[in-house]
């Protein structure tokens, strides 16, 4: 199995990720357990914009807090964010078609560091993001 669908489960309710929330984004990703790293191609509309039809920055950390939150599956483990850091390097217009990629970068104990990044078709970068996560089960 070397990419996995992530659908959203109709049983969870997180507003991210999950089907049993009537306002949540249902976000869906893909897992490349060879490659390991998770990725997901979203086009978001003005729901989603801060003003001017840019997205709004929460809604970016929370697109790479799932997608790197994913990750955590690959060591076998339930984990909840620590730490979040995003840095915004350009607007993203909400038409725009963004793709979100994580991928690991070290683990220490219970603490799994992962990177991220958010860009277009084209490779334009527009936000980058570390986040460290803390294992608290196992999966």
């Amino acid at each position: 199995m070397a990419v996995e669908t992530l659908e959203p489960r109709p049983d969870n309710p997180c507003f991210g990720c999950g089907a049993d929330n009537p306002r949540g984004m249902k976000l869906v990703f893909e897992l490349d357990h060879d490659a390991r790293k998770v990725s997901g191609r979203f086009r978001l509309g003005l729901e989603y914009q801060g003003a001017n039809r840019i997205l709004h920055g929460g809604i970016i950390a929370l697109l790479f807090d799932e997608a790197m939150g994913k990750l955590n599956r690959l060591h076998g483990v339930r984990a909840v964010t620590a730490e979040l850091n995003v840095k915004y390097l350009r607007p993203v217009p909400v038409d725009a078609e963004i793709i979100v990629e994580a991928r690991e970068d070290s683990r220490d104990g219970r603490n799994l560091i992962h990177r991220a990044e958010m860009r277009d078709p084209a490779g334009k970068v527009f936000a980058r993001s570390k986040g460290r996560f803390v294992a608290i089960a196992e999966r």
